[in-house]
Order: structure tokens, then C-alpha cells, then sequence
């Protein structure tokens, strides 16, 4: 009787601590993902205001997994990230931060953050601008990551915007 409640609680644990781990290293999973192909330039659209709303929109497919990579503009460079709304902030790795102007060495490694992975130490900093096709976001405050394998577009961009919604596979974003 003993043995068989041991196998049981053993089961148990390991299935919890499986689950546990999962769950923690959910961006490092969904980053590793991220690279299947972003959606094609011909699935992505943009409207402009309307005398109506006076707001515009940019709509853009997601990956069969369901995540939704972007083509960014940051601080002019080119970078692609992955749309995060369980992301604080706008994350970039160090490559991305470098192609964007960053002097990595001026940078202070003064934060500590928790991400799916893990902990890792950050840099904050305050990004000019970023655009996605029509739409452009000012003075976004972001961090550049260390272990980080793409970039993240967090929510201190989509906070910015009117609103923004995921519908039938389709992220759409509205300013």
C-alpha cells in the first residue's frame, strides 16, 4: 500500500513540476516558435482614418501557432518582433537594440525581471519611435534583454494605441 501511494505522489509531483516549467518558460517556447514565417505582406493590411471614427487600423495575421510576428521600424531600423501582450514592456535582444542606435555598453544593467524563462538582468531605456507600416508610437519605454531570442512588442506600445483586439486568426490594431 505504501509503494503504490509513493508511485502515486511521484506521478503527481512530476507531472505538477512538468506543468510548472511549461508554464515559466512560455516566452522562451513561444520566441523559439516565432521564427515559423510571419505573415506575408499580402495578409497584412492598413486603412486610414475615417470621417466617421477618425481612427485607423492595421490588421495582421497570425502563424498557424497562433502568434503574430511583426516587421517593426525601431528607431529606424528594421526588427522583428513578436506581438506579446503578456510583456510589461517593448523587450529587444541585443542585436536588435544595436541595429537601433543602442550603445549597449552605455546602457545600465540595473533591472531585474522575471520572464517565462527565468529571471535576466534588463537595461531600461526609452525607445524614439516605433512603427508598424502607417502607425507610429513615440517615446516608448522598453529594455533590452540579454536571454531573450526575438524581440518583444509589449504593452507599453499597445497601451498606447486606441485598441487593439484578436479576432478569427487576425490581430487588429486601431490608433
Amino acid at each position: 500500500m505504501i509503494g503504490w501511494a509513493l508511485r502515486k505522489v511521484m506521478l503527481w509531483s512530476g507531472l505538477a513540476l512538468f506543468l510548472f516549467a511549461l508554464v515559466n518558460h512560455r516566452t522562451a517556447i513561444v520566441a523559439e516558435f516565432a521564427h515559423i514565417a510571419a505573415p506575408a505582406p499580402s495578409q497584412r493590411s492598413a486603412s486610414r482614418p475615417s470621417r466617421e471614427d477618425e481612427s485607423a487600423s492595421l490588421v495582421l495575421a497570425a502563424d498557424p501557432a497562433g502568434h503574430v510576428v511583426v516587421d517593426a521600424i525601431v528607431n529606424g531600423a528594421a526588427v522583428k518582433m513578436l506581438i506579446d501582450t503578456g510583456a510589461t514592456l517593448v523587450a529587444l535582444t541585443p542585436r536588435d537594440a544595436e541595429a537601433a542606435g543602442v550603445n549597449l555598453e552605455a546602457l545600465e544593467w540595473s533591472a531585474q525581471v522575471a520572464t517565462a524563462a527565468g529571471f535576466a538582468r534588463a537595461a531600461p531605456l526609452t525607445l524614439r519611435e516605433i512603427r508598424l507600416g502607417q502607425l507610429s508610437v513615440y517615446d516608448i519605454p522598453a529594455e533590452v534583454l540579454r536571454r531573450l531570442n526575438i524581440s518583444l512588442l509589449g504593452m507599453s506600445f499597445l497601451d498606447r494605441l486606441k485598441s487593439y483586439e484578436m479576432r478569427r486568426g487576425k490581430l487588429i490594431l486601431r490608433w
